[in-house]
């Protein structure tokens, strides 16, 4: 993967969920263009739309924004809940154009950083927001 930093423009596919639109977020507040993909509007991608990202709903080739068609500094990412039969997904990976996981940004970003995880089936929301309260009271 390129240097995170050198990325401008960034394409998620799956742009709805939780994990995905946080990213969004977090790449739109550093400035950077975003921009994604979801199969239908929610009030998470309404949110995201609201404060300035652009997202297409339909499979569409010739949705896909004119920044990403021109930018050798795009990034796509996807979640594995987009199949591999969704349009968008394979034009980009006919273009050559670099694309990961969302698991693997979220590595490139906790890299060079101190990072709190939290796993597991039960239990990760009462362990993050303990970890939170004690993470605020220092």
């Amino acid at each position: 993967m390129r240097n995170i930093e050198n990325i401008e423009i960034f394409y998620f596919i799956g742009i709805g969920g939780i994990g995905m639109s946080a990213l969004a977020r977090y790449f739109h507040l550093r400035g950077k263009q975003v921009f994604g993909y979801d199969k239908t509007p929610t009030n998470l991608t309404n949110t995201l739309i609201s404060e300035g990202i652009s997202i297409q709903f339909d499979d569409e080739i010739n949705e896909i924004p004119e920044e990403i068609k021109c930018n050798d500094k795009s990034l796509i990412i996807r979640t594995p809940a987009v199949p591999y039969s969704n349009l968008i997904l394979s034009w980009f990976k006919s273009k050559n154009y670099l694309i990961c996981k969302r698991a693997e940004l979220l590595g490139e970003l906790s890299k060079n950083s101190i990072c709190l995880a939290v796993a597991g089936t039960h239990g990760k929301t009462t362990t993050s927001s303990i970890l939170s309260h004690l993470l605020s009271v220092l």
